[in-house]
């Protein structure tokens, strides 16, 4: 039975998938600079999701969002539009900025492994439905207009608070002191912006020239691509408290029911025990680590390593012991490729479905693997399994080989037993030992008083 929490409801529940289909929406990038190893942990949660519900036998139609505009340098749709910004930065059309980062994006989510959802989906192709998503709260009384923008009312949806437990009383208290005195309530959110005549990025509307907000492209994307009941909504923990909450008021709004069943949320990646800054000069990329001599999967280890409910604190000590840990993990579990030896694996096999199947405690996942490959015998049954569980991990155990002086050790320790082995006479165990050596490419001539090792 699979149990997953649920940030709506703040409990642990079991899930039931709505249709035949696991509808998930994964919020995407902005795509307006470089994106960091914070952001990757975001994605490795996500991926993680879609490989436990794959393990369980369930179909997933996912989408993941791409934000090529709308997206203010605050949160609460303050300041400039971030594709704008960049575009100022770096002298370039905001759509050769989008383009640069998305790519730079998916070479990165390639690097760590990440199964990419089945719809990837762009803000700006997705205006018609998003104005048409407007239009419809407009006509509700949901939405209103300003000389700035088409607006949400955030008091005429009762229910506003839910997901982040802030109350309306609680928005206004933190709200501040120079407000925009056209809006209705200080919180009220950017549906729709007008844009001035010197903006690059804006279409036609019901309301004039203008672009989207971004709480609701999401909204937008979501209803054209999953309908209007989705299973589960994914995202970093920063988004819960104004994003993710005014995807809910919209998206609710304009239903008339609850679209998303379950709300599931990564906490945040720090590094050196704070938060990650320019100023700090503690923004990594997965191309960082790689050109620092770590296997980008040496990350990924890393964030498995904790439960995606905490905080997790990035060093590079942290890394390099993953990246060790790792590197044993592929040794031992080559170790067992080809071996015939034999083991009851059904114990490991139900141990490790049910921590995956336990809120994704992955961390205890990976202590099932590790104790299968050392508590059993050498047998290709278990290296069979541990591919299966990586299919979860996402490794890629299956592609390691061993380099040479690893290869030339083992194969002198079997030979060094086989040739004891036929001086007492064993010629069962030394046929094994010969067998086992010829598997790892090797082969054993036999002289009079001693052995040459030779290669294939």
């Amino acid at each position: 039975m699979l149990k997953l929490y649920n940030s709506l409801y703040k409990k642990i529940s079991e899930f039931k998938p709505l249709g035949d289909t696991v509808k998930m929406y994964s919020c995407g990038p902005t795509v307006y600079s470089y994106h960091h190893i914070g952001n990757m942990r975001a994605y490795i949660f996500m991926d993680i999701i879609r490989r436990v519900l794959k393990y369980n036998g369930y179909k997933i139609e996912g989408v993941l969002n791409i934000t090529d505009v709308g997206h203010m340098t605050s949160d609460a749709d303050e300041g400039e539009d971030k594709m704008q910004v960049a575009s100022k930065r770096e002298n370039k059309t905001p759509w050769e900025i989008a383009k640069y980062y998305e790519d730079f994006f998916f070479t990165q989510t390639k690097k760590l492994n990440i199964d990419i959802p089945e719809h990837v989906v762009r803000a700006t192709e997705t205006i018609d439905e998003i104005i048409n998503f407007v239009k419809v709260l407009v006509e509700k009384g949901y939405g209103y207009e300003t000389s700035k923008g088409i607006y949400f009312s955030i008091e005429k949806f009762t229910e506003y608070g839910a997901l982040s437990g802030v109350s309306l009383e609680d928005k206004l208290a933190g709200a501040r002191i120079e407000v925009d005195k056209e809006k209705k309530h200080p919180a009220d959110f950017a549906l729709w912006v007008k844009a001035p005549k010197e903006h690059i990025m804006q279409w036609q509307s019901p309301w004039g020239m203008g672009y989207p907000g971004w709480h609701i492209e999401c909204s937008a994307m979501g209803k054209k691509f999953l309908g209007d009941a989705i299973d589960i909504h994914t995202g970093g923990i920063d988004h819960l408290t104004v994003h993710h909450e005014n995807e809910i008021a919209q998206s609710n709004a304009l239903e008339g029911k609850q679209v998303v069943k379950r709300w599931m949320h990564v906490d945040f990646l720090q590094v050196d025990g704070g938060k990650m800054s320019k100023s700090l000069g503690n923004i990594f990329t997965v191309d960082d680590l790689e050109k620092r001599g770590y296997n980008p999967l040496a990350f990924r280890y890393f964030c498995l390593n904790a439960h995606y409910s905490k905080k997790q604190n990035f060093t590079f000590d942290s890394l390099s012991s993953a990246q060790t840990s790792m590197e044993r993990l592929y040794e031992l579990t080559f170790s067992h490729k080809n071996q015939t030896g034999l083991n009851n694996l059904k114990e490991y096999e139900e141990q490790f479905l049910e921590a995956i199947n336990y809120d994704l405690n992955i961390p205890l996942a990976l202590s099932v693997l590790w104790n299968m490959l050392k508590e059993t015998n050498k047998s290709n049954e278990v290296y069979k399994l541990a591919l299966k569980f990586d299919t979860v991990l996402g490794l890629d155990l299956s592609k390691y080989q061993p380099k040479v002086h690893e290869i030339i050790d083992e194969v002198r320790l079997l030979a060094e037993k086989r040739w004891q082995a036929k001086k007492e006479k064993d010629f069962k165990t030394a046929d094994e030992m010969r067998e086992n050596i010829s598997k790892l490419g090797y082969e054993i001539l036999d002289g009079k008083e001693n052995y040459q090792i030779v290669k294939k």
